[in-house]
């Protein structure tokens, strides 16, 4: 196989050193663009890093869009997933499994507001109980999703973006509890 060639070519969706949001693998940032020959037809790939990781992806130019790969969300779009945080968390009546598949589906579909809902949905604050492993898992790594696009759009570190996102949570969940508190101590009251 011939060394990859380096390109400028005509007009492409991604620069080299833009941050990109794969669905599949999160937050990448472009490290080069090259021209391949593979089987005999030229190739032109957007090579994408992975630095958490450790991978690199290489995307056919012209797939980027049927891959799902997209740019990084804007300021408004952040405040939005930042707003589904703070609402009451949807735990569908069934069965795990199916409800841990449609968590997967989320985390990886790139969409910053699904993998907001997740991240809503397997919070757990100090108050309540332990979650599952799996449960865990899911959670962590719709976390971690959520926050490395947020470090990349606010220009902060990963450690940042989590505080962030767990200070929203914590203080959605306190107001739930007070709500809760308070309806309970009205129930007994009566």
């Amino acid at each position: 196989m011939a060394a990859p060639k380096k390109i400028m070519s005509k007009k492409l969706k991604f620069k080299v050193k833009e941050f990109v949001v794969y669905p599949a693998h999160g937050v990448g940032k472009i490290v080069d663009i090259e021209e391949q020959e593979i089987a005999g037809a030229k190739l032109e790939l957007y090579v994408i890093d992975f630095e958490k990781e450790k991978m690199r992806l290489r995307v056919p130019t012209a797939k980027w869009e049927s891959v799902g790969m997209r740019k990084l969300s804007d300021k408004d779009l952040v405040e939005q997933a930042l707003k589904v945080l703070k609402g009451r968390a949807r735990v569908k009546r069934t069965m795990w499994s199916r409800r841990a598949q449609e968590y997967e589906a989320k985390i990886n579909s790139g969409d910053l507001i699904a993998v907001s809902e997740v991240v809503r949905d397997l919070y757990r604050s100090e108050r309540q109980p332990e979650q599952s492993y799996s449960e865990r898992q899911l959670y962590e790594a719709a976390l971690d999703r959520m926050a490395r696009e947020i470090a990349a759009v606010k220009k902060v570190d990963d450690a940042t973006a989590v505080a962030e996102i767990e200070h929203v949570l914590e203080n959605s969940a306190s107001r739930s509890a007070k709500a809760a508190d308070a309806a309970e101590q009205a129930d007994e009251a009566a």
